[in-house]
């Protein structure tokens, strides 16, 4: 039964973020801004082409690595989910490494699609990507951007204060999936010992029930 609630999670997380993205993408001019509740929650369409929170990895062969990279990572989770399914591991952890798969997958969606499917996006020019142009996409598969628009500027320091003078506390712009990956992480370090403490005592009783049963056989 585990491994259909995690599978329904992630699609949930998944379908809501694709919705987001898409919405956005085709509503809105890239580097577009519109306040939310106040100055401190915005939406504000960017595009980044590497990592979560608009960090990047240099050049073509970069974005490719990132993409291969974040392939390999969800086949890697998939494994781990079925292997802690397989256990019978805490609700919890199966959840959490969930989470970091969906936001995975959604972001993998962006860069191995998007390139593909839509027209380039300028605030400056006033254009609003549409999708599948006649003359392409503006990129190849795997060399698409990823879509970003949470924007928290809670505050800017003041300009008197060392090294942080006049910039933005928490800057970076980020989407559903980065939420997802970083909720997944933040939930197995927070529950750690009550999650492994499980994992383990599922290994020593199967230790001792597979103890037992080689006894009886003898």
């Amino acid at each position: 039964m585990k491994g259909w609630k995690v599978v329904l999670v992630i699609l949930l997380v998944l379908i809501a973020d694709q919705v987001l993205k898409v919405s956005v993408k085709t509503s809105m001019y890239s580097g577009e801004e519109v306040s939310i509740i106040g100055n401190w929650f915005k939406f504000h369409f960017t595009e980044n082409k590497g990592m979560a929170f608009g960090l990047e990895l240099g050049g073509e062969m970069g974005k490719l690595a990132l993409s291969l990279f974040r392939i390999l990572a969800v086949i890697g989770l998939g494994f781990i989910i079925n292997k802690l399914i397989k256990e019978k591991a805490h609700w919890g952890l199966v959840l959490s490494v969930g989470l970091i798969l969906a936001g995975a997958l959604g972001n993998i969606i962006d860069s191995a699609f998007y390139g593909v499917i839509f027209e380039n996006s300028d605030i400056f020019m006033k254009n609003i990507a549409k999708p599948f142009p006649e003359e392409g996409g503006y990129a190849g598969f795997l060399h698409g951007n990823v879509v970003d628009m949470f924007y928290f500027p809670l505050f800017r320091f003041p300009s008197w204060v060392p090294w942080l003078g006049n910039t933005v506390f928490f800057g970076p712009i980020f989407n559903l999936a980065d939420v997802s990956i970083s909720s997944g992480v933040f939930i197995i370090l927070l529950f750690q010992k009550r999650f492994f403490s499980s994992v383990r005592q599922r290994v020593i009783d199967n230790s001792i029930e597979n103890t037992t049963n080689h006894g009886h056989d003898i």
